[in-house]
């Protein structure tokens, strides 16, 4: 099969493709894969690292922008469309599957016109502006969580939890120093600039642990330098990168995490059983990220700071009381872990080849190259 996977924006977006087209390519290796994305940069960088080609469309969200920006980016739709209908007829693509994001609209809508069967999955509980318009049209629809349901047309929803990518579940041998204290900071993809702030502010309230510490600290491109100065101008110990490529073995070798609270993160702390303070970005579309966030702390499976809240002091003191605490940071894990999903991909792809096997030929357009 020719598959596109369609969407980007974010790195949560991304990885969810991912995910999808590591289990497509493990289970059928002749399919051919094709992600179409933003013109980021980073994305790019991302899929041609692990094998996977791409292509840029040009694109920009609608809400929570300013007016003149909603108006330019309504302008470019129909650009993006024409560039989507190329891409797809020049792949001569079987299906498309939209992971979310801005981008993922125009591709899945053209696949859509030209009589390709389509799919979306949905990470939040709830739904983005462009998965709820995506599905009245698509084919299939597969979402993170049972509450989202009621979103979408019942009859084609499926409930199958949240893609996360296989690289993840490599096994590496903990490579601690001692007998410290492992923290990961994750703020997405770019960073999160309060994030960082209130990290480095707690370092000040912990200098009587801070020699049974150690840092993974992911800071954005923006932060990098001045992060990684304050941590030396303090003799921490720390790993300090605008990004982690490998993420696998900082999840592995880490005892707590801070980190933001987006649909992929949770789904990777849960699936890996890792205890975390989550920190949740306060505009992100219809607060999802507290929701998502909430979603585990109630249960006990996370602990949460909201942002109007976030300051060094504050961030020192949880700190401690799970270092101090070993078997409250177990129970987190438990906790954690039981709400975890390992086999969200492996459902979806499933079900995507297993339809494709069942499902008699359709009438597709007959692209230029005359092979359809």
């Amino acid at each position: 099969m020719r598959i596109i996977i369609a969407g980007g924006g974010t790195g949560g977006h991304l990885f969810v493709g991912i995910a999808l087209a590591e289990t497509l390519r493990a289970k059928e290796p002749e399919n051919r894969i094709l992600f179409v994305v933003t013109k980021r940069e980073l994305e790019a960088s991302l899929l041609q690292k692990r094998g996977f080609g791409s292509k840029g469309i040009t694109i920009e969200g609608l809400k929570g922008r300013s007016l003149s920006h909603q108006v330019r980016a309504l302008f470019k739709i129909p650009f993006s469309l024409a560039q989507a209908i190329r891409i797809i007829r020049d792949f001569r693509a079987d299906l498309v599957i939209g992971v979310g994001g801005y981008s993922s609209g125009p591709v899945v809508l053209a696949a859509h016109f030209l009589g390709i069967r389509t799919a979306v999955h949905e990470q939040n509980f709830v739904p983005g502006l462009t998965n709820r318009i995506l599905a009245h049209f698509v084919d299939q629809v597969f979402v993170s969580f049972g509450e989202s349901i009621p979103f979408f047309p019942e009859e084609k929803t499926k409930v199958t939890g949240n893609p996360v990518r296989r690289e993840l579940f490599t096994e590496y041998r903990i490579e601690k120093t001692g007998n410290r204290f492992t923290i990961l900071i994750l703020g997405g993809s770019q960073g999160a600039h309060s994030i960082n702030m209130a990290v480095i502010g707690a370092l000040d309230h912990l200098k009587e642990e801070v020699s049974r510490l150690f840092f993974i600290h992911q800071t954005g491109a923006k932060d990098f330098e001045w992060v990684m100065r304050a941590y030396k101008e303090r003799n921490v110990s720390a790993e300090v990168n605008p990004f982690i490529e490998d993420m696998a073995r900082a999840y592995r070798v880490s005892d707590l995490v801070i980190s933001r609270a987006g649909a992929t993160t949770i789904a990777e702390l849960t699936a890996l059983g890792k205890a975390a303070i989550l920190i949740p970005f306060p505009f992100a579309t219809n607060n999802h990220q507290e929701r998502n966030a909430r979603f585990l702390s109630e249960g006990g499976a996370a602990d949460l700071i909201l942002e109007t809240e976030l300051d060094g002091h504050l961030l020192a003191k949880r700190i401690i009381y799970y270092v101090n605490h070993p078997d409250i940071l177990q129970s987190v894990e438990e906790k954690a872990r039981s709400k975890g999903k390992t086999d969200a991909a492996d459902l979806i792809v499933d079900d995507l080849l297993g339809e494709e096997k069942r499902s008699k030929p359709r009438g597709r357009t007959t692209y230029s190259n005359g092979l359809r």
